[in-house]
């Protein structure tokens, strides 16, 4: 990873002599020139250093959030200047080799000068937004209505309301009193049943431990259920042993049962109401290679019965198309969230893009296949990049019918 990293920032910095002739052509000021150069040999400094630096071993990810947020921030938002700077020199090309100009006619300052300052521009915008992702993005939790029909529902359970989060990443945030709006969103729904699907943390159980006071706040009438996700299981860093790493497991599922959650592992749980029965399945994390595929539904469909209403909890969407949608056991529903929406792309109505959908197609919202249904989550936290740009965190509320 460091490799690619260095390499990326390298064609970067190669263009910067590039790019820097924009910058000359808006100003001549001797000041600005030397200040743009400082700030941008300062931002490759800590990009560098910060990915040299980086080790399997860290059990933060301070480091891989600064390394994501200095390129977002200040380094990606300039191919918008290579672009409109390439614009300008194709056509200066084209137009001397058709010779439809002589060379010297083949320059036009003031269209030169009019591209740089859309490409600053617009690479000006690309970064606010990041920043403003960072600084407040993050925090724009949003509750998600989904009504939902599932088959054979009983109809004491007509109504019933659950609530699903996923993908906190408690390690991504330093101070647990600003999800306190979040969690108070959620206890404002006022639902039966909290579910969550998994990642709870980003590499180590230690990360969830100040954010369990604030979790155990969270209140439904029939309980609160979790499975774990890829991130849960530790498999991203460095352990000095094996008996390391099912220790820090094993208390992750400790503390998560101290914030009141009762974890799943390939196994069900009835919730009952006037003698009838809605099943909920939890499984384990599966996805496709590299993701582990600790998941067996047949362990968490065990006696119960085919016609039953059932929700199943699994962490990666990708399990509902390779597995549950096929499995006999008719799975009406499946909860799933992984794929954060990439915290970046459009979320709006009647369009929806975010560049993770060309590794999951089901990416957010609810999909039907084969008389099966499936929900993605857009996620409760961040990874990586600590913020959001137009994919907000999301609680969903589904009504059962």
């Amino acid at each position: 990873m460091q490799r690619n990293f260095l390499i990326i920032a390298a064609i970067f910095l190669f263009l910067e002599v590039y790019i820097y002739q924009a910058i000359r052509t808006l100003t001549d000021n001797f000041w600005i020139r030397l200040g743009y150069w400082i700030v941008t040999l300062t931002v490759y400094g800590v990009f560098a250093y910060e990915i040299t630096h980086f080790q399997r071993s860290d059990r933060s990810t301070v480091r891989m959030q600064i390394m994501i947020s200095v390129f977002l921030v200040f380094i990606l938002p300039k191919v918008f200047i290579v672009l409109f700077l390439l614009i300008d020199d194709i056509f200066r090309t084209g137009s001397y080799l058709v010779g439809l100009t002589r060379p010297s006619e083949s320059f036009f300052p003031e269209r030169r000068k009019f591209l740089s300052l859309v490409g600053l521009g617009l690479g000006g915008v690309l970064s606010a937004l990041f920043i403003d992702g960072i600084t407040f993005g993050k925090y724009r939790h949003k509750v998600r209505k989904v009504k939902v029909k599932i088959a054979n529902l009983p109809k004491s359970f007509k109504g019933y309301k659950i609530i699903q989060i996923s993908d906190v990443h408690s390690g991504s945030f330093g101070d647990p009193s600003k999800l306190e709006h979040a969690i108070n969103l959620i206890n404002e729904q006022n639902p039966d049943l909290v579910l969550f699907t998994g990642d709870m943390v980003n590499n180590v159980a230690e990360e969830f431990k100040p954010f369990i006071p604030l979790f155990s706040t969270i209140k439904s009438k029939d309980g609160k259920l979790a499975v774990l996700g890829n991130h849960d299981y530790g498999d991203y860093i460095s352990w000095p042993s094996p008996d390391a790493k099912k220790q820090n497991l094993e208390t992750l599922i400790d503390y998560e049962k101290q914030a009141g959650f009762d974890m799943l592992r390939n196994e069900n749980r009835v919730i009952e109401k006037n003698g009838e029965k809605l099943y909920i399945l939890g499984v384990e994390n599966w996805g496709l290679k590299p993701f582990p595929q600790y998941g067996k539904l047949d362990e968490a469909i065990k006696d119960v019965p085919e016609s039953a209403a059932k929700i199943l909890m699994s962490h990666d969407p990708t399990h509902f198309d390779y597995v549950v949608k096929k499995h006999p056991g008719n799975v009406q529903l499946t909860l799933s969230g992984h794929t954060h929406g990439m915290q970046f792309g459009l979320d709006l109505k009647n369009i929806k893009w975010s560049p993770v959908q060309y590794k999951y197609p089901k990416w957010a919202d609810l999909y039907e296949s084969e008389g099966k249904m499936l929900y993605v989550n857009r996620g409760f936290g961040v990874l990586a990049y600590p913020g959001r740009v137009g994919v907000l965190p999301e609680i969903t509320l589904f009504e059962l019918a």
